[in-house]
């Protein structure tokens, strides 16, 4: 099973390992700093050992990297990870601007329930199910996600079950919140968020997160 090294040091950009399996296109590595689409967080952009990532995906607790057909990697072969950190670090601000923000739905005990979400660079969206539109919730929000970050809160994040990779993240003020994506370290970081809500049809309710840079 690949180690997940972006859980334990999600700033690191360069990470050295060797290919773990070879299957065609299909390899998977021995430790990673590449993330691979989960809990609604789009997978990192990088290279393998100067291979394109075509995409990354999750089969149970394994890591998947597809690359060209002619990547010509073996096993056991030492390879140098990157990846584009700009893009990590716009999908971890904007990963934990969603999900502050979906507790703060769930403090507002408004009868909200999420049905999808995902982060990608440009915004992130959560979907609930709701006769009603959210539109009158968004100011206070809003307002309320913007002072947790200008507090500056230090973020801390774990496992609450290693052995099954159960991670959570947890701020000052809010219970553990279950989670396995890439947070920042604290919420000064995020910047200022800013709250549109997308009618998505009788019955469905959107919230889009950007962050004013």
């Amino acid at each position: 099973m690949t180690q997940k090294v972006f859980w334990s040091d999600p700033y690191q950009t360069s990470h050295g390992t060797a290919v773990a399996t070879v299957d065609g296109a299909d390899i998977t590595l021995e430790s990673t700093i590449f993330f691979a689409f989960s809990g609604g967080q789009e997978s990192d952009a990088g290279t393998i050992e100067g291979c394109p990532v075509m995409s990354a995906r999750r089969d149970g607790r394994e890591i998947i990297y597809t690359l060209a057909a002619d990547h010509g990697l073996g096993v056991g072969q030492q390879v140098k990870v990157e990846i584009d950190w700009d893009r990590r670090y716009r999908l971890m601000r904007l990963h934990f601007a969603a999900e502050l923000v979906l507790e703060l739905f769930h403090a507002a005990r408004v009868g909200l329930s999420k049905v999808g979400a995902h982060i990608a660079r440009d915004k992130a969206r959560i979907d609930f199910a709701c006769a009603q539109s959210i539109a009158p919730l968004l100011p206070a929000i809003a307002a309320r996600a913007n002072e947790i970050v200008a507090a500056d809160l230090k973020i801390e994040t774990g496992f609450d079950d290693e052995e099954n990779e159960r991670r959570y993240w947890e701020i000052s003020g809010f219970s553990r919140v279950p989670c396995g994506g890439t947070h920042v370290r604290r919420t000064g970081e995020i910047g200022r968020i800013r709250l549109k809500r997308n009618n998505r049809g009788r019955g469905s309710e959107r919230v889009e997160i950007y962050l004013d840079d």
